[in-house]
């Protein structure tokens, strides 16, 4: 059998288009620029890097604490911190241009103008294939989430973008909504390539001999294991509504967690929480895919994308 086919298209309507070679991305704020990982893992064998979330100017972040383990996770209250877009055209895009990965930047704003600002400073800069727009941080007192926790406010902020910027569109989804896939019709609609799905569940964590909460924020965004049955539950129901190309998120460790979202409709996923105990994960990942399709008599992974519909 000849070698599978892993490529990827996430934004076949889009003129640009956004190719990855494999399906396996790295998930915001979980890889940094992708810079501080260059000299531990072979970045360039990933579909594709998602910078940390990007804000107008640089954000210092929640006060820490910061990170609370769970038994089955995470709880993070991270706060955006980053160094603004105006130092990432000027630092990381120069970089991210001469890499064979691509680099899609996540933009996170305080109103839906900010959103429209962002994506017009960032088009058509070298180094950049793509936007991520978060519209579901959970643990940012203004911005990110309520953007997405309506229909009618998501496909405003969509539209925004859309109108400000060539580059390829994805939607980051919120699971703290009361019906995700009537935001996911909201913004395919307003124009957007891909929706990804999704970003953490709010959370909380308490100190039982302070009698205080962990966080320094009190509140965060739970990751990891834990999610991943309700995130593939989400991504198999708007894999039945939708049109765009799906990114699947939620407690992804192995090629089978993944496989299981691509069965569910995902044309490709995201790792995140998983890198932090083994930074290799996503290259393991795209070697045990590769190895099921050679078992499984499968040449393309495109075959599998929603099996399980």
């Amino acid at each position: 059998m000849k070698t599978p086919d892993l490529s990827v298209q996430l934004a076949p309507k889009n003129r640009q288009g956004l190719l990855l070679s494999n399906p396996v991305m790295t998930a915001s704020g979980t890889f940094g620029y992708g810079t501080e990982y260059a000299d531990v893992v072979d970045i360039q064998k990933l579909g594709a890097i998602i910078c940390k979330g990007t804000t107008l100017k640089p954000r210092p972040g929640n006060p820490q604490p910061r990170l609370v383990e769970t038994a089955c996770g995470i709880i993070n209250s991270i706060g955006l911190e980053n160094i603004g877009v105006e130092t990432l055209i000027k630092e990381k895009a120069p970089i991210w241009a001469k890499w064979k990965v691509p680099v899609i930047v996540n933009i996170v704003g305080e109103s839906v103008k900010e959103y429209a600002e962002l994506a017009s400073r960032l088009d058509k800069v070298a180094g950049i294939g793509g936007i991520e727009v978060n519209i579901s941080c959970p643990n940012v007192a203004a911005g990110g989430l309520e953007f997405g926790a309506s229909s009618k406010s998501a496909a405003a902020v969509t539209a925004a973008v859309r109108a400000k910027t060539t580059l390829p569109l994805i939607v980051k989804l919120s699971p703290n909504v009361t019906d995700i896939t009537e935001i996911a019709l909201a913004v395919e609609e307003a124009g957007t390539d891909a929706v990804s799905l999704i970003n953490t569940f709010k959370a909380t964590a308490i100190d039982t001999q302070t009698r205080k909460p962990v966080l320094g924020n009190i509140y965060g965004g739970l990751s990891g294991p834990a999610i991943k049955p309700v995130a593939l539950y989400m991504v198999h129901q708007v894999a039945r509504k939708v049109k765009v190309p799906i990114i699947g998120i939620g407690g992804i460790a192995t090629a089978n967690d993944a496989l299981q979202f691509i069965m569910a409709g995902a044309s490709a996923v995201q790792v995140g929480t998983a890198t932090y105990a083994n930074p290799c994960t996503p290259l393991d990942i795209i070697d045990g895919i590769k190895r099921f399709l050679q078992k499984e008599g499968v040449q393309r992974i495109s075959q599998l994308v929603g099996a399980a519909l």
